[in-house]
């Protein structure tokens, strides 16, 4: 089995009514559509997150078996 990593935006605090949720095959791209989710849905710029937002936010990534 091949591994990817997982994020649900429902599970971030505050989020709980958004659907959203992406898989990819690494971290650094799962980041990268998270923080691109973030801006369309949310009206959030990903630069802005300090380090202990994104502390959290790695919290919530889930490494998946695909």
């Amino acid at each position: 089995m091949t591994k990817a990593y997982s994020y649900a935006c429902r599970d971030c605090e505050g989020m709980e009514t958004c659907p959203a949720s992406m898989t990819a095959e690494t971290k650094e791209e799962l980041w990268q559509l998270t923080g691109l989710h973030a801006q369309i849905a949310h009206g959030e710029n990903p630069a802005d997150w300090d380090a202990e937002t994104r502390a959290y936010l790695e919290t919530l990534i889930k490494e998946v078996d695909v």
